[in-house]
């Protein structure tokens, strides 16, 4: 298939399908599934279903939300029925995730950048559960940040927009108050944020009893409910 590279961008290529079809037509006729490198083997089609939320709805990441794999239909309605509030926001995954911090000062670290969508409806349902008293609890990473990026003002806004914001210790969250993750890949940024919103001793002490206990790691792994520490 005929393209054109136009320019590097760190880790990642810019490039042009000199060809009729749309991006993501290409990407379904002559793409894989990128699984995360820790995978060790090629991504099959079991994959397609295995490695997607039950309740994704928009084209865009390349890669899965992965605390989500948690749910199924049933779940989601037995949630329903306690109660529980559900919102959605969408946070397209770029290739970026896969990639570790190779510097020795994170400050020094280039986040990479991801677009967002929150809609009004969702930005209603938690100024709702706060004046009621509710909890706001992040289902994965992705949702964190997604959140946060769009309260920087200090106020939640919806809308759509690009973040690269990178959450590491001393950060102060705007919005959520608990989060639901996976066990993250050593020198990441999500360990990074997890720390941030668990307190680093907390996450020691969770990762070693993770270790201990023998749970699975990563995106096809176990979960935890962080409280925020702050």
């Amino acid at each position: 298939m005929p393209l054109t590279i136009l320019g590097r961008e760190h880790d990642l290529y810019r490039v042009r399908f000199d060809v009729p079809q749309t991006v993501l037509e290409v990407l379904e006729q002559y793409g894989a599934l990128p699984l995360p490198p820790y995978i060790e083997r090629a991504a099959d089609r079991a994959d397609d279903a295995r490695y997607q939320t039950v309740y994704a709805r928009h084209l865009g990441a390349v890669a899965a939300p992965t605390a989500g794999l948690h749910f199924d239909e049933a779940m989601l309605a037995q949630l329903d029925a306690m109660g529980v509030i559900r919102a959605h926001v969408t946070l397209h995954v770029g290739a970026g995730t896969f990639q570790p911090v190779r510097v020795d000062n994170i400050a020094d670290h280039v986040m990479h950048s991801e677009r967002y969508t929150i809609p009004q409806v969702t930005v209603d349902a938690i100024t709702q559960a706060r004046a009621t008293g509710g909890r706001i609890v992040a289902i994965g990473t992705t949702s964190l940040r997604a959140l946060e990026a769009a309260a920087q003002s200090g106020q939640l806004l919806a809308g759509e927009g690009e973040t690269s914001i990178f959450i590491t210790p001393g950060y102060r969250f705007k919005v959520v108050e608990r989060l639901l993750t996976n066990f993250h890949l050593p020198k990441s940024t999500l360990l990074m944020l997890v720390s941030a919103f668990g307190g680093m001793d907390m996450m020691r002490q969770a990762y070693a009893h993770a270790v201990e206990h023998k749970y699975r790691f990563f995106s096809y792994g176990d979960a935890m409910l962080i409280e925020r520490a702050d």
